[in-house]
């Protein structure tokens, strides 16, 4: 075969190329490339470091923005809840104060009526004894025709007005 009997002769400077083109490419991308491609990496490194220390840092910030926030709302409310407190006590005690006072100025109205009403009964009753005593005193003159004593007729009226 002929191609194989040209190998003896070619072999050397086949493997000549072959050392050069791998030179070429171990000085070309080993030397050449690889610093950049390194670097590239150490700079991409370094700015996540970056970031990463940046967002810690905003984090730390956020929350203590946040804690500053949570104890100034819990400020608010526990202001807002003695504000509301103290309020609901006032607004009772002046609930209290006015019930008391509308209390007493409806015991005193009570009172005044009762007077009155005692006072209307009594003259209601006067009134009935005065009209039963005349009614009395002039049936009785009517039919029998005798003149009775007014003092007798107001006792016997007084004493039926009594018992019922």
């Amino acid at each position: 075969m002929p191609q194989l009997s040209q190998i003896g002769e070619i072999y050397a400077s086949q493997l000549f190329w072959l050392a050069i083109v791998f030179a070429l490419i171990y000085f070309g991308i080993g030397k050449a490339m690889v610093p950049k491609i390194e670097r590239t990496i150490d700079d991409r490194t370094a700015r996540i470091s970056g970031d990463i220390a940046a967002a810690e840092a905003a984090r730390a910030t956020a929350l203590a923005s946040d804690t500053a926030y949570q104890a100034g709302l819990e400020s608010a409310r526990s202001q807002a809840f003695k504000a509301v407190t103290e309020a609901k006590a006032k607004a009772t005690a002046n609930a209290e104060t006015r019930v008391k006072a509308g209390d007493a100025e409806i015991n005193d109205r009570i009172t005044a009526a009762t007077s009155r009403i005692d006072g209307a009964r009594q003259q209601a009753m006067t009134d009935i004894e005065t009209s039963t005593v005349d009614a009395v005193q002039d049936i009785v003159a009517k039919l029998s025709g005798v003149a009775v004593d007014r003092a007798s007729i107001e006792k016997q009226v007084k004493a039926e007005l009594a018992h019922g």
